[in-house]
């Protein structure tokens, strides 16, 4: 099985995939934390703070990994490209979620936080890439 990594769609999937493994070690928000028994501490919101996120993460990982690797079914391809985006967006979602847990006007966002946000436009700029492949061999079939 040869990786077709001069299609761009393959690049944009190898991007997503090692963004999402990055958001596991650097932070996405840092601040003080109040735990109800325990004097507030301060903690940063990295993928493996929450269990949930952490599980996320790693289906990104695993849905840009494995999507690389169908460049020859492009359907398929397509839609976990589609499906890519969506997860990214549930990511999102959970690390907002997670933010509350945090003191009020205690906490900032940190610059590896546009790690998270650039998964979806990686993913979008895949499945745009998947479709071009798609439209060119339909225009080459009815060329035949």
């Amino acid at each position: 099985m040869r990786l077709m990594l001069q299609r761009m769609q393959s690049v944009w999937l190898l991007l997503a995939a090692i963004f999402a493994i990055l958001t596991i070690k650097f932070s996405f928000y840092s601040g003080n934390i109040e735990v109800p028994g325990q004097p507030v501490s301060f903690q940063y919101l990295t993928a493996s703070f929450s269990i949930w996120i952490l599980i996320v993460t790693i289906v990104l990982v695993c849905i840009a990994g494995i999507d690389i690797f169908l460049y020859k079914n492009r359907k398929l391809q397509g839609r976990l490209a589609i499906l890519g985006i969506v997860f990214s967006l549930l990511n999102i979602f959970l690390y907002l979620k997670e933010i509350h847990r945090f003191v009020e006007n205690q906490g900032s966002h940190t610059i590896t936080s546009i790690f998270v946000f650039v998964i979806p436009v990686l993913f979008f700029l895949a499945w745009r890439g998947i479709y071009r492949d798609q439209k060119l061999v339909k225009s080459l079939d009815r060329l035949r």
